[in-house]
């Protein structure tokens, strides 16, 4: 059990630390080629797929609309769904930051 917590508190450290350091670089292209090195095909498929929808929603497409557009389940998008509902939601927050851009 007391190894089970070591492990969690080591991997929640783990995960600080990267956030940190993604937080600090500036350069894209520099954090693409990390994206590449640390995350499988699969994995950045999957993680595009959740900020496309979260996109689409906020520009008014139904759910429905987009499990048939991009042939995902509609378990995920109601996921980000309820994400980008919620108060303080980083998606929401992603998304004005996002804007401010164009």
């Amino acid at each position: 059990m007391e190894e089970t917590l070591n492990q969690e508190e080591e991997l929640r450290k783990s995960y600080d630390e990267l956030c940190s350091l993604i937080a600090s670089c500036t350069d894209e292209t520099f954090i693409k080629s990390f994206f590449e090195c640390i995350f499988s095909p699969s994995e950045r498929k999957n993680f595009s797929e959740r900020w496309l929808l979260v996109k689409e929603l906020d520009s008014g497409v139904t759910q429905r609309e987009i499990a048939r557009k991009y042939n995902m389940s509609l378990c995920k998008i109601t996921r980000g769904s309820k994400e980008l509902q919620k108060k303080d939601s980083a998606f929401r927050r992603m998304l004005e930051i996002l804007k401010s851009r164009k």
